[in-house]
C-alpha cells in the first residue's frame, strides 16, 4: 500500500524497473498458486517448515535467489533495491517463508564479500543453480549479537611439512535460520589469527544439525541449534583463504542485511494495513463505518501508515546509496532496521486492536503477523543493540565533525522548507539543531556512559534522519508533479510533529533525568535549542490526519 520513489537514476547497480517488476509479479503468481492463505495458516498452526516449497522458490522455474547472485556466477546481478523489494513482497505474504528465503541470502553474504574467485564459482554457482539451502551460522548461546564474544574454535590441522591443510571446528551455534535443513552453512569461528568464515557442508562428521525450536512466531521457518565436534573442514573452505578476516567480512554486510530486515518489517506492516483498512470501510458500528471514526482512524491506522511510509522513504534512500557504490553504511542499516521493525511491530499490535475480537482470531491473520513480526526486532541485532550502535557512532561523528553532521541536515531542511513549505521541514530543521546541541551537551557533561541517555539520543537521531528522508521524498514527488505528492507531504507534516515532540521529550529526559543540571542551566539550554518553537509542531495536525485518512480509506 505504500508508494515508491520514482526512479530516474541510471548509473546504479541492479535491474531496471521493468525487470524488477517481473520478479515481483512472479512472487504474486506463486502466492496465488502455492502460498495461499489456507497454506500459510496451516504452516503456522502445525509448525511446518515447507522445505519443498522453499526449494521450489529457488529452483529453475522461479529462481528467486538469482536476484542477489552476480551475473558472473549465474545470477541476475540485482542490487539492494531489487533485493529489498523482493523480500518486502515475500514478507507481506508470510514472514516465516521470508525468513527461510532470506537465510539463503544471508548465508551467501560472506561468500559475496570475502570469497576467492574459485570459491565464488563453486558455492555461489551452486546457489544459483537452485540445488541448495544455505544458513548463516554466527550466533552462539552465550554471545547473541556480540560477535566478538564467540567461542566456537577452528584449530589448524598441519601436515608433516607444517602446512595448514584444514581446520578442526568445535563449538555450538544457536538460533540458526534454516540450520536444520541447510545443505551447507557459512560458519564464523575463531582461528589463532582471529574470527574467520568457513563453509561447512551437511553430513560432515561431527556436525550435528539439531531439532528445530518451537517458536512464538515465524513458525513456517526452521530455527535450529548446530553443534561441532572435531569437524574437519579443508583449507579450501576457509572463505577468502586468509584467516582472521571474519569480523571485517561480517561488518561489511551489516548495513545491507539490516536493510533487508527493515524490508521484512515494512512488508509485514503493509500486510496488516491491507487487512484493517478494508475491514474498517465495511464494519458498521453505531450507525456508521469505522473508517469514519477518528478514534479508529487517527489512533490505530494513520500513525502507523505514516511510520511505514517514513520507514520506506529512508530504506529506499539507503538502498540507492548502496547501489551507487557506497560502503560502510552500518549505522544507516541500523537506523533502517530499528525504525522499520519497531514501527511494524506497533502496526501489528494496533492492527489486532483495530479488528476488535476478530484481531484475536487466526482466520483474520493479523494475530499471526503480530507473532511473526516481533522477531524482526530481535534477529540481526536487537533494537537495543542497534540503539547502542546508532548513538555511539553518531555521537562520535558529531564530536569529530564539531557538529557539522546534523547542522548540514538542519540547513538542508531549512532550504527545503523554502522550496516546499508544507512538508514539515521547518520542524525537522529545528529538531536536527536541537539534537546537535543535545549531543554536545551529553558529551561535554560525560553522560555518554549512561546507556539510557544514549538510547534517548539514538531515538532522536533515528527520527531526525528518517524524517529528513521523508521530506526529501515529499520534495521529489512534488517537484515531478507525482499524484501521490499531497499524501506524502501530509504524512511528512505528521511525522515532523512526531519527530519534534520526541526530540523535545527526550531533551527534557536528558536535562532533568540525571540530576546534574540546575534549573538555570536547563532554562538556558531550552532557550538555546528553541524549545518553545519545537513544541509548537501540533499546528493543524488533526486536519492533516483527516486528510491522510480520507486518502487511505477513500473517503469522499
Amino acid at each position: 500500500m505504500t508508494s515508491s520513489v520514482s526512479e530516474t537514476e541510471t548509473a546504479l547497480k541492479g535491474l531496471d524497473h521493468e525487470s524488477r517488476q517481473m520478479v515481483i509479479d512472479t512472487i504474486r503468481q506463486f502466492k496465488k498458486r502455492i502460498l495461499t492463505k489456507e497454506n500459510i495458516l496451516k504452516f503456522d498452526k502445525e509448525e511446518i517448515f515447507p522445505e519443498e516449497i522453499v526449494r521450489s522458490m529457488l529452483g529453475p522455474d522461479i529462481g528467486l535467489q538469482l536476484i542477489f547472485i552476480p551475473e558472473a556466477y549465474g545470477g541476475l546481478g540485482g542490487g539492494a533495491r531489487d533485493c529489498f523489494e523482493v523480500i518486502r513482497e515475500i514478507s507481506s505474504i508470510c514472514l516465516g517463508i521470508a525468513t527461510g528465503f532470506f537465510a539463503v541470502q544471508l548465508g551467501s553474504d560472506p561468500l559475496l564479500v570475502g570469497a576467492t574467485e574459485e570459491q565464488k564459482q563453486k558455492w555461489l554457482g551452486a546457489i544459483a543453480e537452485g540445488d541448495v539451502l544455505v544458513a548463516y551460522a554466527v550466533t552462539e548461546p552465550g554471545a547473541g549479537s556480540n560477535l566478538a564474544a564467540l567461542k566456537t574454535k577452528a584449530d589448524p590441522v598441519l601436515n608433516d611439512d607444517g602446512k595448514v591443510t584444514g581446520y578442526k571446528i568445535n563449538g555450538t551455534k544457536q538460533f540458526i535460520s534454516t540450520g536444520g535443513y541447510a545443505d551447507f552453512i557459512t560458519l564464523l569461528a575463531n582461528t589463532p589469527e582471529g574470527p574467520s568464515f568457513f563453509v561447512v557442508e551437511k553430513g560432515a562428521e561431527g556436525f550435528v544439525q539439531g531439532k528445530g525450536e518451537e517458536k512464538h512466531g515465524i513458525r513456517a521457518s526452521n530455527t535450529s541449534p548446530l553443534s561441532f565436534t572435531d569437524v574437519f573442514v579443508p583449507v579450501e573452505n576457509l572463505i577468502g583463504g586468509v584467516p582472521g578476516e571474519g569480523m571485517k567480512q561480517a561488518n561489511k554486510v551489516f548495513g545491507y542485511t539490516r536493510l533487508m530486515v527493515a524490508a521484512m518489517g515494512i512488508g509485514a506492516g503493509n500486510a496488516v494495513m491491507d487487512i484493517v483498512i478494508p475491514y474498517a470501510r465495511e464494519r458498521i458500528q453505531f450507525g456508521s463505518p469505522l473508517s469514519e471514526k477518528q478514534g479508529y482512524t487517527h489512533k490505530l491506522i494513520v500513525p502507523n501508515a505514516v511510520n511505514l511510509e517514513a520507514a520506506l522513504a529512508y530504506a529506499e534512500e539507503i538502498a540507492i546509496r548502496l547501489d551507487s557504490g557506497e560502503e560502510d553504511l552500518q549505522v544507516e542499516g541500523a537506523i533502517a532496521k530499528l525504525f522499520a521493525t519497531e514501527s511494524a511491530n506497533k502496526t501489528a499490535d494496533d492492527g489486532m486492536q483495530a479488528l476488535g475480537g476478530y484481531g484475536y482470531i487466526r482466520e483474520f491473520e493479523v494475530e499471526k503477523i503480530k507473532r511473526d513480526v516481533k522477531i524482526t526486532c530481535i534477529y540481526e541485532g536487537t533494537s537495543e543493540v542497534l540503539q547502542n550502535i546508532i548513538s555511539t557512532f553518531r555521537w562520535k561523528k558529531t564530536r569529530k565533525s564539531k557538529g557539522a553532521y546534523y547542522k548540514a541536515i538542519s540547513s538542508e531542511m531549512e532550504e527545503l522548507d523554502s522550496a516546499v513549505g508544507d512538508a514539515g521541514c521547518r520542524f525537522y530543521a529545528l529538531a536536527a539543531n536541537a539534537l546537535n546541541d543535545t549531543i554536545m551537551l551529553v558529551n561535554d557533561n560525560r553522560l555518554t556512559k549512561q546507556q539510557y541517555i544514549m538510547f534517548a539520543l539514538a531515538d532522536m537521531m533515528t527520527h531526525v534522519e528518517v524524517g529528513a528522508s521523508m521530506a526529501r521524498k515529499a520534495m521529489k514527488l512534488d517537484k515531478t508533479g507525482n499524484p501521490g505528492a499531497e499524501k506524502i507531504k501530509a504524512m511528512s507534516r505528521i511525522f515532523a510533529n512526531n519527530t519534534a515532540q520526541l526530540v523535545a521529550q527526550n531533551i527534557l529526559k536528558i536535562l532533568q533525568g540525571p540530576g546534574v543540571f540546575d534549573q538555570q542551566a536547563v532554562s538556558e539550554f531550552m532557550e538555546r535549542v528553541a524549545f518553545n518553537k519545537l513544541i509548537c509542531s501540533y499546528e493543524n495536525i488533526i486536519k492533516d490526519m483527516d486528510m491522510v485518512a480520507d486518502i487511505l480509506f477513500k473517503r469522499s
